[in-house]
């Protein structure tokens, strides 16, 4: 994360209104962000689509450049992954408002959301994906996977950073099993880091590996042909930790959990098969990873990990 070193003098050179009203108007209406940029301190501010800059000149008492002082750090990205079972819980209660507190508990910036309904009858025609980025104010998308019950079920996003484009992928599909997908989002990230692309999918649940080891296999070419740009994958995956279907994600995309945590059943959960997955390993640290303590608004219990981006 940028930050600044201590200073002992800043001279703004916009204007800033100095009477109290305007002052606190001004205060209450802006958010700031404050790094350096070669021998100047910028100031970022931001109001609805307005972003404006304001420069700063730094000295210290001894009139020296305090600039080459500053590092610039990692940025940190929060991130979950939960299997909503299309809102409702093990006690039978269609709720998405508890789905959102669920989800709100860790201020999550990513979620990948997987057992989705939009326009479904069993959930009352409401558009899932729209309610609950209403609920927890944040970008929506959704990738439909089958048409179901006068409507569409599969996975979304949500995302507090810009989303500058999403695109859903159907994977294999074998032995007249569902259809399942991956939605491919790219990410517009903050403190010029660029943009990352954040995968969301559900795997074949089916005993056999045969159509979750060619869904890992279409996944992992469509990665490696890119451009190395950082990316997460977060899903439901139906499978364990070593089984042969991670074994062959893990060819390409390193777990966010080096020790298992179990997400499934939710009462008390003896199996991994939810996981955040991330690439390429050089770019990001884990901080820290755990399942939640919530075990009636789903089926599924919902993993947590907070990642920082390297520069």
């Amino acid at each position: 994360m940028r930050h600044t070193s201590d200073y002992n003098q800043v001279a703004l050179t916009n204007r800033i209104p100095s009477d109290h009203q305007s002052q606190a108007k001004w205060e209450k209406n802006y958010t700031f962000e404050l790094y350096y940029d070669g021998d100047k301190m910028m100031m970022w501010y931001r109001t609805g689509a307005l972003l404006a800059a304001l420069v700063l000149l730094v000295a210290d008492v001894n009139g020296r450049d305090n600039s080459t002082e500053i590092a610039e750090g990692p940025l940190r990205v929060r991130i979950l992954c939960y299997n909503i079972h299309h809102g409702e819980g093990i006690d039978r209660k269609l709720d998405l408002a508890r789905i959102a507190g669920v989800i709100q508990s860790v201020r999550p910036d990513l979620v990948s959301l997987q057992e989705v309904d939009r326009g479904t009858q069993r959930t009352n025609q409401v558009d899932q994906p729209a309610e609950l980025g209403r609920l927890t104010g944040m970008e929506a998308v959704f990738g439909g996977n089958i048409r179901f019950q006068g409507g569409d079920y599969g996975n979304a996003v949500l995302s507090r950073f810009p989303i500058r484009r999403h695109q859903n992928w159907l994977l294999p599909r074998f032995d007249e099993g569902e259809q399942r997908g991956v939605l491919e989002v790219e990410i517009e990230l903050p403190d010029d880091f660029g943009t990352m692309r954040f995968l969301a999918t559900h795997l074949d649940h089916r005993r056999a590996d045969r159509e979750r080891i060619a869904s890992a296999q279409w996944i992992n070419n469509r990665i490696t042909e890119g451009d190395n740009q950082p990316t997460v994958l977060a899903g439901d995956l139906n499978a364990t930790p070593d089984s042969p279907t991670l074994r062959e994600f893990e060819k390409v995309w390193t777990r966010a959990n080096e020790e298992i945590l179990p997400t499934f059943p939710v009462v008390e959960p003896t199996r991994q098969i939810d996981y955040i997955l991330f690439q390429p390993a050089e770019r990001w640290r884990v901080v820290e990873v755990f399942v939640l303590d919530e075990a009636v608004a789903s089926d599924h219990r919902a993993i947590f990990a907070e990642l920082e981006l390297l520069p």
